[in-house]
C-alpha cells in the first residue's frame, strides 16, 4: 500500500553501503497501475534492487536468495570470511510482514514450518529473535526484528498512510478518524470497491452515512439501556466504533479493492 511512505529514513541512513534489497510485500494489495511510478521514486531514491512479494502466494519469494547471494558475493568487503554462509537482517517499519517473508522462504527453500510468529498487527515481534536459517545451499540465516519507525513522522498524512497499513495501533490514532481519511483516499483515487461491497447507492463523501451502511450490512450494533419514567427499555443501536473498524480491517485485507495510498 506505502512504498514511499513506508520506508523509515533512519534505517535507509543506517544501510550505507552495506548490500541491501528492498523487499514490498503484499504486492497483492496494492494498485498494479501505480507500481512504475513508485519504482521511478524509489530508483531516484537509490534503490537499485526491488523485488515485489506476496507472502500469501509466494509470488516472486524464490527471487531473494539468489539476489541477496549475488549482492553479498559482488561486495569487495565480503571477501574476507572464510565461511560463505550468510547472516542477514530482516529491517523495516511495523506491520509490513518482516516475520511473514521469513517463514515464506523457510517454506519455499527447507520446506519447514513456520519459524517466528505473524500478526496482523504491530508489536508482535517484541525483540530481535536469533537467527533462523532459511537456506541451505547457500547457507543463509534471517535474522528477525521488530518493526521501527522514526521518533518524528515528516507530516500527517505519512502518519495517517502508516496507520491506516497498520503500522501504528489503531487507538493512538482513533478509528473514527482513520476511517474519514481512508474514504477521502478511496473517493480520491476513483476506488469505489466499498460501494459495491456495502450495497451503497452510489460513492458518498460522508463517512457517517457509509459506516452506518456497515453496521447495517455486517451486523455490528450493541444493545443500549435507556432510562424511562416506565422503567428501563433495552434499544439496539448501531455501533459506529465496530463499523470503522470493520471497514479498516475489509481495506487491509484487499475486499474494498487493490489500492496504493502512495
Amino acid at each position: 500500500h506505502i512504498p514511499l511512505s513506508g520506508r523509515n529514513p533512519m534505517l535507509q541512513e543506517a544501510l550505507g553501503i552495506r548490500p541491501h534489497v528492498l523487499v514490498l510485500n503484499k504486492m497483492d494489495l496494492a494498485d498494479p497501475c501505480r507500481q512504475p511510478t513508485a519504482l521511478e521514486h524509489l530508483k531516484q531514491q537509490g534503490c537499485s534492487h526491488i523485488v515485489f512479494t506476496d507472502c500469501q502466494n509466494n509470488g516472486n519469494i524464490k527471487k531473494i536468495v539468489p539476489l541477496v547471494a549475488k549482492l553479498v558475493g559482488n561486495s569487495p568487503r565480503y571477501h574476507r570470511a572464510e565461511s560463505t554462509e550468510y547472516s542477514i537482517l530482516v529491517i523495516g517499519v511495523p506491520n509490513v510482514g518482516k516475520s511473514s517473508l521469513i517463514n515464506s522462504l523457510r517454506r519455499l527453500h527447507l520446506k519447514k514450518g513456520k519459524a517466528t510468529a505473524v500478526g496482523g498487527e504491530p508489536g508482535v515481534t517484541k525483540a530481535v529473535l536469533t537467527r533462523i536459517q532459511v537456506c541451505e545451499k547457500p547457507l543463509m540465516y534471517l535474522v528477525d526484528t521488530p518493526g521501527v519507525l522514526p521518533p518524528n513522522l515528516g507530516d500527517v498524512e505519512t502518519g495517517m498512510k502508516l496507520a491506516l497499513c497498520g503500522a501504528i495501533r489503531d487507538h493512538l490514532v482513533g478509528e473514527d478518524i482513520m476511517a474519514d481519511y481512508l474514504l477521502y483516499t478511496l473517493n480520491k483515487q476513483q476506488q469505489f470497491g466499498y460501494v459495491q461491497c456495502y450495497g451503497l447507492a452510489e460513492a458518498c463523501d460522508d463517512i457517517e452515512s457509509v459506516l452506518k451502511h456497515v453496521a447495517l450490512t455486517q451486523g455490528r450494533t450493541q444493545k443500549v439501556k435507556v432510562l424511562t419514567g416506565t422503567g428501563n427499555v433495552n434499544v439496539t443501536m448501531l455501533n459506529y466504533p465496530a463499523a470503522a473498524y470493520k471497514f479498516l480491517r475489509d481495506f487491509r485485507a484487499g475486499y474494498l479493492g487493490r489500492v496504493t495510498l502512495d
